[in-house]
């Protein structure tokens, strides 16, 4: 452990709990707290309270305090903590369970005891200890973000905040001028609006219950609680929430009582950012709706906005995600860089900016083409290519086109080892791919019986294997992590029409089609979509496809643009080009003339 910093913010009694272990510990040995490797603990006393607090990373790097939500405690932040103290990031991290959470301990009476103000005597009693006279990062998330507002816009911690992420929890007083905006000039978009949030804040005014709250943490709803987070969330039902869960999430209900019903009836009229803030919002947040933020400009002078498509349990169910997110924010502030996600780099920027995006066969003229569209839309893009300078290469591109990280692997998908040593490797390093492309293959033209064994396993090996080898390996993860994602397959409108001189190449791109179809009704259910793109030529490796659309004005921008629109779209078979079109209407109306085209000895192209 670390020697104490701020010895005058140090409590030095007996501890609660694990955390006197951590404080009598000679300096340099860690503690391991549940779900967080390699933190370091300690306490810290605030007034009548003891606050569990633990630190990862060197304290010589900026230092990011984590601060979670209700009913949650430190350890929620787990896997988001070590992620940002690792090599990679290299933070300093600190996290510290809430007054009444945790390892901490609870003001006597609770009543009064949660208050923002007390709230904020906790932070800066925290900050003077781990980071005296540094300003700190702050990232807040439920409850953790409603007093991170506090903070950031109170005069007495103007100077200690370099920077805030927050994350589904809005500023109470902000909260309060946005109902009374709608209340007393009503639109019906707006009392619509106002009447959505209300239904979703149901379970405020049932924490105001007298004891009915505690009761049922402390008994059925308590026992149950894990299996509903798995449940609702899609988080896996593992070790947390951690032991002391029932009397936390009873504490935790003054949150409530001691702060919504003043802060709004009597809202700050000067509850202005005095620091750079980063607002994540998850799409599908069933407690918070994406409105509550429409107004947050006039409040927030340096806003930086970006949406991710999860519900309210980020921290767990999208920690790789949040992780490059705020790793980012902060490096810009540092850095005195411009902020990412500040202005929409394109169309797509609010459904892909941010996203993990793996592209097989992304040294060839589409592949290519798709991860320069994901990078423009500020996606992280992983560049897959046998050619392990070629997909150099791409993600070269791929940086200069946006994207805020780009990698480049080396990998022959037809070889399934290959492919799951890939995907542990990308899922270790990256995170779970969000959008998978799969655009490897090989092309091949001849007549039947003129066509080898060995050219046949060539074919199929990449062509159908390949997309097999992926869609294993990474739509594996995706269903595994239970936040949805999204498979993209490409085919040809060889699939959809016989030829004389593409049998075994047609016979791939059908399979894909069928393939792709089947597993989008398969994975339905675990909101993972699946499409099939199908531009109307036979493509190669070389650069042959860019220069047979281009006099048709379908260059292969073109259909990694039908790519992106097809993930926005969650389409299930999308033929780009008319003749692809064409190909696909007649397969189903009139597929006798395809056969009798074939006879003839036409091309699809």
């Amino acid at each position: 452990m670390r020697g104490r910093r701020g010895e005058d913010a140090v409590h030095a009694g007996t501890p609660p709990d694990s955390c006197a272990e951590a404080d009598v510990r000679a300096e340099g040995e860690d503690s391991v707290t549940d779900g967080i490797a390699a933190a370091a603990e300690r306490t810290i006393r605030t007034g009548e309270v003891e606050l569990c607090v633990a630190e990862l990373g060197d304290p010589a790097r900026p230092t990011v305090v984590l601060l979670h939500g209700y009913p949650d405690s430190k350890e929620v932040w787990a896997e988001v903590a070590t992620r940002l103290a690792s090599d990679g990031a290299g933070f300093h991290v600190v996290l510290y369970d809430v007054r009444g959470c945790g390892r901490s301990t609870a003001p006597k009476p609770l009543r009064g005891g949660f208050t923002l103000e007390k709230l904020t005597d906790d932070f800066l009693a925290v900050i003077d200890a781990v980071a005296p006279g540094r300003p700190v990062h702050l990232v807040g998330h439920d409850w953790g973000s409603v007093q991170s507002w506090e903070f950031v816009t109170v005069p007495r911690v103007q100077g200690r905040i370099a920077s805030f992420t927050s994350l589904s929890g809005p500023c109470l007083d902000h909260f309060s001028h946005w109902i009374r905006k709608r209340l007393t000039r009503p639109t019906p978009r707006r009392i619509a609006q106002l009447l959505g949030q209300s239904a979703r804040s149901w379970y405020v005014g049932a924490l105001h219950t007298p004891r009915l709250p505690e009761a049922l943490w402390r008994g059925p709803l308590g026992r149950s609680w894990p299996g509903v987070l798995e449940r609702i969330e899609r988080v896996p039902n593992d070790s947390y929430p951690t032991a002391s869960f029932p009397d936390d999430a009873a504490h935790g209900a003054w949150l409530y009582r001691d702060n919504v019903r003043e802060r709004l009836l009597r809202p700050r009229p000067d509850a202005y950012a005095h620091a750079p803030v980063q607002l994540i919002v998850p799409t599908q947040d069933p407690f918070l709706s994406q409105r509550l933020y429409d107004d947050l400009e006039s409040w927030v002078p340096d806003l930086t906005r970006r949406t991710l498509a999860a519900r309210h349990g980020m921290p767990r169910s999208r920690p790789d995600q949040l992780t490059a997110w705020i790793a980012e924010f902060i490096t810009s502030v540092e850095e005195g860089a411009p902020r990412p996600g500040a202005a929409s780099p394109g169309p797509y920027a609010q459904r892909f900016g941010g996203r993990l995006v793996l592209v097989t066969g992304a040294a060839g003229a589409v592949g290519r083409a798709t991860c320069l569209a994901f990078a423009a839309a500020g996606a992280r893009v992983i560049a897959v290519d046998q050619d392990a300078e070629a997909a150099a290469h791409t993600a070269s591109l791929a940086r200069s086109a946006g994207a805020p990280h780009a990698w480049a692997e080396a990998v022959d998908i037809a070889d399934e080892r290959a492919v799951e040593k890939l995907a542990h490797k990308v899922r270790a390093e990256y995170g779970v791919v969000d959008v998978l492309v799969n655009d490897a293959e090989v092309g091949l033209s001849g007549a039947f019986l003129d066509t080898s064994a060995d050219a046949w396993r060539r074919v199929l090996d990449t062509n159908l294997w390949g997309v097999i080898h992926s869609c294993r390996a990474f739509g594996g993860q995706m269903a595994d992590r239970g936040q949805g994602g999204h498979i993209v397959n490409t085919a040809s409108a060889a699939a959809f029409r016989p030829s004389r001189t593409l049998s075994a190449y047609g016979a791939s791109q059908a399979a894909v089609v069928r393939l792709s179809e089947s597993l989008r009704a398969e994975l339905a259910g675990r909101d993972i979509g699946v499409s099939v793109i199908c531009p109307g030529y036979a493509r190669t490796r070389d650069d042959r496809p860019a220069r047979l659309l281009a006099p048709r004005a379908y260059p292969p921008e073109k259909v990694a643009d039908a790519i992106l629109r097809a993930v926005l779209r969650n389409a299930a078979v999308v033929p780009v080009t008319p003749e692809a079109k064409a190909a696909a209407v007649l397969s189903r109306v009139a597929p006798v003339s395809l056969r009798a085209a074939a006879r003839l000895g036409r091309r699809p192209r």
